[in-house]
């Protein structure tokens, strides 16, 4: 969904300035995540997509790109269907 996309690219384009994210962009091995952020990110993700994540969607892999953040919303979306 496009629409997760964007939202997901707003959020992270707030806290990460200067830069012009691309979908597959590692935000983790770039630098632009440190731990605390990591956990806004989770919370963003909780609250701005209505999904609850458990420790088994902690994974760093999860949390990678714009794109892994979108399959993470969607799988999860998915399973409240």
């Amino acid at each position: 969904m496009d629409g997760n996309k964007a939202k997901i690219r707003e959020f992270l384009g707030r806290h990460i300035k200067n830069h012009e994210l691309q979908d597959d962009v590692d935000i983790f091995a770039n630098g632009f995540v440190n731990s605390l952020f990591a956990m806004q990110l989770v919370l963003f993700v909780e609250g701005e997509f209505g999904i609850t994540l458990g420790n088994e969607d902690l994974k760093l892999d999860n949390f990678r790109s714009i794109n892994a953040l979108n399959e993470l919303v969607e799988r999860k979306s998915a399973s409240l269907a």
